[in-house]
């Protein structure tokens, strides 16, 4: 990262980090602000549907012609965020691995408590499965709260008798809703746009008195065994790292393929960041060439 790379980072990161203490709808419509404030690329097509009785967003990109799906799951505490807010990022996945993104617009929270976010994302994926996509045509990817939500789902599928997809891909996963992990404390002044108070304020709008240690609503609780090779990544100037973390150190020691991809320097979900940060753009070309290595693996004759 270049001096100017992080000076306008940082310029970014104040800009964009909300104000302590305002409630959910104000900050869905800071979001909406934010991300409107961010045109797609000229390229990419966004396209409203659904899986089953689950809304989502199609995410195609001009000249690739999909033969597989990155099922992808987006951020925001599971209270903010859509869709479609996040398809600049997601298409950016789509783009690396060859892919169709079918990004879930799961329910969200205080109106939708758990466990619907995590009833909406299996639905998506098992209505997937019923339109006769292949499991080893699909990929998983999320950030933050959707990185949390993609491992729940891979959890949920496998004790659901699902077959899983070929691979998982996750940025700065929110893994922990108890909040315990030691970089809450330790990243907090360099993390400038989330806080543990922040994060806290928000819990229970999404647990409603269920125990945050739940394996579905914090995968790093969960039993992680069968589950397909994992890339997580993460940086080290966010309040989420030990999340990352912590959730590969329990899918090792469930015997689970996983790669902890650490960033130095760079702020949550800094894959964001793409069009401005060297880091960004080669963690994405890492986490293309990981997810397309696995779905290409699968189609592999035995």
């Amino acid at each position: 990262m270049s001096a100017e790379q992080r000076e306008n980072l940082e310029a970014i990161l104040r800009q964009s980090a909300f104000p302590a203490g305002i409630d959910v709808n104000e900050q869905r419509r800071l979001l909406r602000e934010l991300t409107s404030s961010q045109p797609l690329p000229a390229d990419v097509t966004v396209t409203a549907a659904a899986l089953g009785d689950v809304p989502t967003a199609e995410i195609t990109i001009d000249g690739i012609e999909p033969r597989h799906v990155v099922l992808y799951f987006h951020g925001g505490v599971y209270v903010l965020g859509d869709a479609v807010s996040a398809a600049n990022l997601a298409s950016q996945v789509g783009r690396r691995t060859g892919a169709k993104v079918i990004s879930v617009d799961y329910r969200l929270a205080p109106e939708h408590p758990y466990p619907a976010a995590v009833g909406d994302a299996l639905a998506a994926y098992e209505a997937l499965l019923q339109n006769g996509i292949a499991p080893s045509d699909i990929v998983f990817a999320g950030e933050s709260a959707g990185g949390g939500l993609a491992v729940a789902t891979l959890v949920n599928a496998r004790d659901h008798g699902l077959p899983l997809p070929a691979a998982a891909f996750v940025m700065s996963p929110y893994a922990d809703l108890t909040l315990t992990g030691v970089t809450m404390k330790t990243k907090g002044e360099v993390d400038t746009l989330m806080s543990r108070e922040n994060l806290e304020a928000r819990v229970a709008d999404y647990t409603s008195g269920q125990d945050a240690a739940l394996g579905l609503i914090s995968p790093i609780f969960a039993e992680l065994s069968g589950l397909p090779p994992l890339l997580i990544q993460a940086g080290t100037h966010e309040v989420l790292l030990d999340d990352a973390i912590r959730l590969a150190q329990q899918a090792a020691s469930a015997d689970v393929e996983v790669t902890l991809d650490i960033t130095p320097g760079v702020p949550h979900v800094f894959q964001t960041f793409y069009p401005m940060l060297d880091e960004a753009t080669a963690a994405l070309d890492r986490a293309g060439q990981f997810l397309s290595a696995h779905l290409a693996g699968a189609e592999q004759p035995a």
